[in-house]
């Protein structure tokens, strides 16, 4: 029976039992209403730490004014327990006036890695994300931190973010979870109803189409797009907003596919936007 983690909500307080912590300290940052991808993220801290410390905060700073903040899921109790199942050792849940208190005016911006696909669909997201996560950083001092490559721009952002600024923390990305189905786990996955659950499938199968003719020689980004765009497109219920073809570190949409490539999307299926990716080379 594994013993049920600390939960802390003052800043003073995780900075003494974090003083506590064996040594190597890996961090969890989420957002709440965790599921089996979140749970990946801990075990793999688990095996590679000695001390791991999961964050839960909805970040307000990251929702743009047509998100709804208010309808985010949240079940902390839940969360807790999925945390003391899993062998976390301490459980951070920061408040709003902890985070940002009045007065507060200090951002962090990436000049470029910002800009494009989530980016200019989500003005101000990134800024949202890359400052509350420095913000963890420095609070939490791990010395790993762990994201899920289903959010691959969120993690780009980071590990550049991270370098920039002379973070002693090695960023640790990790592989997408599935559903049995394909569909990559998300917490806004709740919202689909039982048709849209089933055409959201053709997320996955557009990727998997993609990597079927990469592994047969295809390397023309257009060709690529235009693939996942048509096998999306010819989804009813399923409104594409975006299908990239970029480099993997610099996000630069390509024309040729050379070394390790990020294939992205966004889709929405309804009223919930879900995205998808995959690394090919």
């Amino acid at each position: 029976m594994m013993k049920s983690p600390k939960k802390v909500i003052r800043l003073s307080d995780l900075r003494s039992f974090r003083m506590k912590l064996p040594e190597p300290v890996g961090l969890v940052p989420t957002m709440g209403f965790l599921h089996e991808g979140h749970l990946s993220l801990v075990r793999q801290a688990r095996k590679e730490c000695a001390s791991v410390v999961v964050s839960i905060f909805v970040n307000p700073t990251q929702f743009g004014p047509a998100e709804d903040l208010s309808k985010y899921p949240r079940d902390l109790e839940r969360d807790l327990q999925l945390m003391s199942s899993a062998g976390v050792d301490l459980v951070w849940t920061p408040t709003m006036e902890e985070m940002y208190p009045a007065g507060y005016q200090t951002w962090v911006s990436l000049e470029e890695l910002m800009k494009p696909l989530e980016g200019s669909m989500r003005p101000g997201h990134f800024r949202g994300v890359a400052t509350v996560v420095s913000k963890l950083f420095n609070c939490v001092q791990p010395q790993k931190a762990y994201f899920g490559q289903k959010d691959a721009q969120q993690a780009a952002v980071i590990r550049r973010m991270s370098a920039d600024l002379n973070f002693p923390i090695e960023v640790v990305i990790c592989p997408i979870v599935r559903e049995a189905d394909g569909l990559a786990m998300s917490s806004r996955n709740i919202y689909l109803d039982a048709r849209e659950r089933q055409a959201a499938l053709v997320l996955n199968r557009s990727l998997n189409a993609a990597r079927s003719a990469y592994e047969k020689g295809e390397r023309n980004a257009s060709v690529l797009r235009k693939l996942v765009t048509d096998l999306i497109n010819a989804e009813p219920l399923a409104r594409l907003q975006y299908v990239s073809c970029a480099d993997n570190e610099t996000l630069m949409e390509l024309v040729s596919l050379t070394g390790k490539t990020l294939l992205s999307m966004a889709v929405f299926l309804g009223k919930t936007r879900l995205i998808d990716n995959l690394v090919l080379g």
